[in-house]
């Protein structure tokens, strides 16, 4: 098995940085979940990882906060609750790290400004029809 977790092309997380604990499970399996314990849980420490940049602490603290954590409890396995849990934490701190896409600012177009202007019209004619009759 990997000593790392593979976030993304440039960010590798050594295993020693990620607690991993596990559990019993919850929901249905009958007596197999009652002695086995295959819920796995894996946090991260963001704050205090030296694998990350100071940008990448900051971005990742700014979206999920100082710990990241993912949990896993599909399979009857722990192990492979475990990678699983380890693919969904490795998910996660990808989606975190990826910078925001910049916003182009664009303009209405006609037909969008036609639609607002005719919507406005019909209100102020419901409105116009709702006035007493003018007196004579």
């Amino acid at each position: 098995m990997e000593s790392q977790l593979r976030v993304n092309g440039g960010v590798r997380i050594p295993l020693s940085e990620i607690t991993i604990r596990a559990s019993r499970s919850s929901g249905p399996g009958g007596q197999h979940a009652n002695v086995t314990a295959s819920r796995v849980q894996a946090s991260f420490d963001v704050r205090s990882s030296p694998s990350l940049s100071e940008r990448q602490r900051e971005r990742v603290m700014a979206r999920v906060g100082p710990r990241l954590v993912a949990v896993a409890q599909d399979e009857r396995s722990q192990a492979r609750n475990r990678q699983l849990a380890l693919e969904r934490l490795a998910e996660r701190l990808a989606r975190a790290l990826t910078p925001p896409r910049q916003r182009r600012a664009t303009k209405p177009t006609g037909a969008s400004r036609e639609r607002r202007l005719a919507a406005k019209r019909r209100v102020a004619e419901r409105k116009r029809a709702r006035r007493a009759p003018p007196e004579e």
